[in-house]
């Protein structure tokens, strides 16, 4: 079967007429292949676009980790613009797009690895793409190198610690302290294998192990570095996934709040924005996990020259914060998780702040939520994209609200 394709699904597959879809294609090339319930899985290039690169990455072809390598770095900010764009106008609003933030090759600091236990060691990787199967990924263009550097030991510890049947999921992050690592799905916990476990975590320079939930070892504090104050995730916990990406996210939602003096940060995490925002302004802290909002303070105490900052544990999707509550404050932070926050932009809608800093990590619910707050008489004045998660389809953004 020949196909052209017409555009790239939000997913990063071609569309095709039909539809018929394709894995790694660009608009207007001409493909071929075997199709199969509407898709064609192995497209042979019979026309390349004048966008199609060689893929940067030698993994590339078996991995599942990236999605748009074969695109250039232009068609590829052109596109998660326009996906940003289409989502708003598909709710009815246009805004200005200021322009997009990309981070480096080799930047990502924290990732979620899959590994298995073999007969010769171990293999870490991510998974090919629609498959089960890992691939080994040593010569990433994704990962930082201290990630990288870091997989001899972590294939020790999955050698020790995974049975031949299980999968484990790695999570790891780079910190102060050196590799921060939280493992789940290895062998139920017992003294030897602690010990075995901690000595791999001592000798090869771990900041922090985790084993399903418990703590292993602890070399070296993990900590992250919110503007002036250090702070210790709780292990696994949300970090943005490059540190370029982190900056450019901080400097939108600081345009935003200006010169306010009181600021409530909602679906806070750790801190990444409450604390560098109590540079400037007292700021309240409100996150569902308990174990985030002790980090934040913590890290708060330790740290010098902030205004107060202070913490709430609280269900916003149950409870969101009400008008009443929120009158008390000159600017809103909010970064949800992907389903958006429709109750808490509903509340915010309602109440009389003027300011609204939004960050999201999905174009579609924050058009949902971003046309509650325009419908009240706010002003989208600003969005940026911000591309954190090079090579993929995934698309984050900050926006600028305004009470006109």
């Amino acid at each position: 079967m020949r196909v052209t394709i017409e555009r790239l699904g939000h997913l990063g597959d071609g569309v095709a007429p039909g539809p018929v879809y394709a894995p790694r294609v660009l608009p207007g090339e001409s493909v071929e292949g075997d199709e199969s319930g509407g898709r064609i899985d192995a497209p042979r290039i019979i026309m390349p676009s004048p966008e199609r690169i060689r893929p940067p990455c030698p993994h590339y072809k078996s991995c599942g980790g990236c999605a748009l390598q074969h695109a250039s770095d232009d068609f590829v900010a052109r596109w998660k613009t326009e996906v940003v764009r289409t989502s708003l106008a598909a709710r009815g609003m246009d805004a200005e797009i200021a322009g997009i933030e990309t981070s480096p090759p080799r930047s990502r600091r924290r990732a979620v690895l899959s590994a298995r236990r073999t007969k010769g060691g171990a293999l870490i990787g991510f998974h090919a793409p629609r498959s089960e199967t890992i691939t080994a990924i040593p010569q990433c263009q994704l990962l930082h190198p201290d990630l990288i550097a870091a997989f001899p030991a972590l294939k020790a510890l999955v050698v020790v610690g995974a049975s031949r049947k299980s999968l484990l999921r790695l999570n790891v992050s780079l910190s102060g302290g050196g590799v921060d690592v939280a493992v789940s799905g290895g062998k139920a916990l017992d003294g030897e294998l602690s010990r075995e476990l901690a000595r791999i975590a001592g000798q090869m320079g771990f900041a922090r192990l985790t084993w399903d939930g418990e703590l292993v070892a602890l070399v070296a504090p993990p900590t992250q570095a919110f503007g002036r104050a250090l702070v210790t995730p709780p292990p696994g916990a949300f970090l943005q996934a490059t540190a370029e990406g982190e900056q450019a996210l901080l400097e939108e939602v600081r345009r935003t709040v200006g010169d306010a003096n009181r600021v409530v940060d909602l679906f806070a995490g750790c801190g990444t924005f409450s604390l560098p925002i109590a540079e400037q302004a007292e700021v309240h802290a409100v996150e569902g996990e308990a174990d985030m909002v002790a980090a934040i303070d913590r890290g708060w105490r330790h740290a010098s020259g902030l205004r107060p900052v202070t913490g709430e544990v609280r269900d916003l999707f149950r409870r969101p914060l009400m008008p009443d509550e929120l009158a008390d404050f000159d600017a809103v932070v909010i970064d949800p998780p992907r389903a958006g926050a429709e109750a808490q932009f509903a509340e915010i809608a309602r109440s009389d702040v003027t300011r609204v800093a939004s960050v999201s990590c999905n174009p579609a619910t924050f058009a949902r939520d971003a046309q509650t707050l325009v419908e009240a008489g706010f002003t989208l004045d600003r969005v940026v994209v911000v591309d954190q998660f090079r090579w993929s389809t995934h698309v984050e953004l900050s926006a600028d609200f305004k009470r006109r």
